[in-house]
């Protein structure tokens, strides 16, 4: 015991500083490693991202307690959350707000009745797991102006392609994944409340491709979302 006590007199300033990097990463800042390709082409597996818990909320750490509301999200914003079907660790895209009517029909996502643009279209191949190979279609969506962002579609991958028309409730959001077709998103989790949020994510930190021996991307490092 008197050893213990030494050791931690000894190393009391090492222990602050533990006791405060825990604290800024449980209310401020945050990172979110990337396990799956449920945001592709945007966001990659390997992909470390770096997330602003103040972005909307000031928080207890630790808690979903709100102390102070700092902004909204907005459409088109990319944020982590917690699922409120099982609380899994997400990132998605916004795409409908409090008040919005959301909707898809064969792809083409329709919000407060006004289709989407999309442009650019583009065939690709995604590697699923067990390196299982898929044609599919890449394209810009134009969900808002001056944020366009790429998604994509695999058709040969069984998936919520259409719903009607649904409403989003007060203080909760609709959330998409780019890879629109491989992404457990509010087509199947539902709605999202503001509590359930953690942050924005705004950067990609550092990417290692998992599919080639954790091969760093340093294009990718450092890298801003959009």
């Amino acid at each position: 015991m008197i050893a213990v006590k030494r050791w931690v007199k000894d190393n009391r300033g090492f222990l602050i500083f533990l006791v405060c990097f825990g604290l800024m990463r449980g209310a401020v800042a945050d990172w979110n490693p990337i396990p799956s390709g449920s945001m592709r082409p945007t966001l990659l597996e390997g992909d470390v991202v770096l997330v602003n818990r103040v972005a909307y909320d000031l928080k207890l750490p630790l808690t979903d307690v709100i102390l102070a509301r700092l902004g909204d999200p907005q459409r088109g914003d990319v944020v982590t959350f917690f699922s409120p079907r099982d609380g899994t660790r997400l990132i998605k895209r916004v795409v409908g707000l409090p008040g919005d009517v959301v909707e898809m029909r064969d792809e083409r996502l329709y919000i407060n009745g006004q289709a989407q643009q999309y442009s650019g279209a583009q065939s690709i191949r995604e590697q699923l797991i067990f390196g299982q190979q898929v044609e599919g279609l890449s394209a810009t969506e134009h969900l808002i102006a001056g944020r366009d962002h790429r998604v994509q579609v695999l058709p040969a991958v069984n998936a919520r392609r259409t719903f009607k028309p649904l409403t989003v409730p007060a203080g909760q959001y609709f959330m998409l994944g780019d890879n629109r077709d491989n992404s457990e998103d509010s087509r199947y989790i539902g709605f999202v409340p503001r509590d359930k949020l953690i942050g924005r994510a705004h950067h990609v930190l550092v990417s290692a491709d998992i599919l080639e021996h954790w091969q760093p991307r340093f294009g990718r490092f450092v890298a801003e979302i959009i």
